[in-house]
């Protein structure tokens, strides 16, 4: 069986991919599941996340997100039964390539919205880098709830995705030139009364100048408090946000809140992992309906997973990649 891992370096800097063959194996453990692989969805991996989840092995599974056929069970799994098509039960209409890849950005968007934030009719959401795999579903969903949405675009490529989705976006901001302020713009389109929802991409924490260049067309941090309404929800993939206490105050003032938002929010502990199962099987279900469509690249073979693990691991793929088997 053969299949692709990445390997980190002594110095936890350098991530390298590389495809080793195993052996075979049969279902030893009483809650065991075998599948067969159809299609796999290849994601950035924060290697420090991981680390911190104490999730480090020297030779990592690429392939996380998957669905298959099940082969074998363990003798107390009772869910599944061999030849079930599975992510968790995988609608019969819904294609394999589609199923994996909305495993991890579908729980994630669903996560964001309806558990972080409590979506409801009319609310209004702004989502950060909406052109994104992520955001193109968060977007869907956001719609489909009744929502309000604003989006951001990153460059004309992304605007003209996000001019074509249907429902339209209330508006689209085009940040690619930097001199666009994304709060001022939220504000107008709301009558001041600010955003209900933000879902961001990262921010700024400091002066343009004092970050790197991959930040540049990110908000700053009191842009998004600006543009937040009272009662309203901030979630943030920034994992290192600092808040000031001039910033705590004002977020105080307008009784909002903060939630962060991990890459590995679908990958929690046995503990949490009930919930994010029900999470699936409703965004699995969404999919089946028509509710959201993932933005997906052309799927590839296994031979060329490991060129295309480089890119994604570079943050340099925009639509989501899929190996097909």
């Amino acid at each position: 069986m053969k299949g692709l891992y990445f390997q980190q370096s002594s110095t936890n800097e350098e991530v390298t991919f590389v495809f080793q063959e195993k052996e075979n194996v049969s279902v030893t453990e009483d809650n065991f599941v075998r599948v067969q692989v159809k299609a796999c969805a290849l994601s950035h991996i924060n290697t420090k996340l991981l680390a911190e989840m104490k999730m480090e092995k020297e030779f990592f599974p690429v392939g996380r997100e998957v669905a298959g056929i099940v082969l074998d069970v363990g003798k107390k799994v009772s869910f599944f039964q061999p030849d079930d098509e599975v992510v968790v039960h995988k609608p019969e209409k819904v294609p394999w390539t589609e199923a994996a890849g909305v495993i991890r950005d579908g729980v994630r968007a669903y996560t964001a919205l309806y558990y972080l934030s409590q979506l409801s009719p009319g609310k209004s959401v702004l989502i950060m880098d909406g052109a994104s795999a992520f955001g193109t579903i968060a977007i869907q969903l956001a719609h489909h709830r009744g929502a309000k949405v604003i989006s951001t675009a990153h460059s004309l490529e992304d605007k003209q995705h996000l001019e074509r989705l249907r429902p339209s976006l209330a508006r689209v901001i085009d940040v690619s030139s930097g001199k666009v302020h994304v709060a001022e713009r939220c504000l107008e389109e709301t009558g001041g009364l600010g955003v209900d929802i933000v879902i961001d991409a990262g921010v700024r924490l400091y002066s343009k100048d004092d970050e790197p260049a991959v930040k540049q067309q990110l908000p700053h941090k009191h842009d998004i408090i600006t543009l937040l309404s009272v009662g309203g929800h901030w979630i943030t993939t920034e994992e290192n946000l600092q808040l000031d206490p001039p910033d705590s105050h004002c977020l105080f003032l307008k009784g909002a809140t903060v939630a962060f938002l991990n890459d590995e929010v679908w990958n929690l502990s046995n503990a949490q992992q009930g919930k994010y199962l029900c999470i699936l099987k409703d965004v699995m279900e969404k999919l089946s309906a028509g509710v959201f469509r993932p933005l997906l690249d052309e799927p590839i073979p296994l031979y060329e997973a490991k060129v295309s693990m480089e890119v994604v691991q570079k943050s340099q793929e925009r639509k989501k990649q899929v190996v097909q088997f």
